[in-house]
């Protein structure tokens, strides 16, 4: 039975651990300023029919502090990994000049950044619901199990103790990349 129950601890605890590396995933694609490749990685370009990621059809690269390049395997690919930016809605400017497409990232304004910090915030409340709902099945697992109650309110706290740490990470993820957004 303890075994059981350490199980379902385990399962919420790994549950947890996902939805923190998903924020973090999430944090990266937020940009806070200057061009890095990382950006674009959650573009996907339509490689003849199939939804395909920008970096396996095309090397992504930043020359410098305010500009990214997309250089394509097969310049037939051009006008739809332009589309695909476009698309992304990433509030970037792609430029083709027939041998690879050229984006410079505008300086942020404060407006902007304002709305990249509460996009930031959004991540991090997305990433919270999630390892709330891990300790919700955790805590209707160990309900459904036939162990005494005293256990069950022990394992119960157990895994409340275990959301707060892992609910003090996302915020702490989220005030770094605030900070990270906001400095000019």
């Amino acid at each position: 039975m303890e075994e059981e129950i350490q199980f379902i601890v385990d399962t919420a605890k790994e549950n947890m651990e996902l939805a923190l590396k998903h924020l973090d995933k999430e944090m990266l694609n937020i940009r806070a300023g200057k061009a890095n490749p990382i950006m674009l990685s959650g573009v996907k370009v339509d490689y003849y029919g199939t939804p395909t990621p920008l970096s396996q059809v095309a090397n992504v690269n930043s020359p410098d502090g305010r500009t990214l390049t997309v250089q394509p395997w097969e310049k037939a690919m051009l006008s739809e990994i332009e589309k695909a930016i476009l698309v992304a809605n990433l509030g970037l400017n792609p430029m083709n000049n027939g041998e690879s497409i050229i984006i410079n990232i505008p300086v942020l304004t404060e407006e902007r950044r304002r709305e990249l910090a509460k996009l930031a915030k959004a991540e991090a409340e997305s990433a919270k619901i999630s390892i709330r709902a891990a300790r919700k099945d955790a805590n209707t697992e160990i309900k459904n199990s036939d162990i005494s109650e005293d256990l069950q309110k022990n394992f119960e706290i157990d895994i409340q103790n275990i959301t707060d740490q892992y609910i003090s990470k996302a915020d702490k993820t989220f005030s770094l990349k605030e900070k990270e957004i906001l400095t000019v």
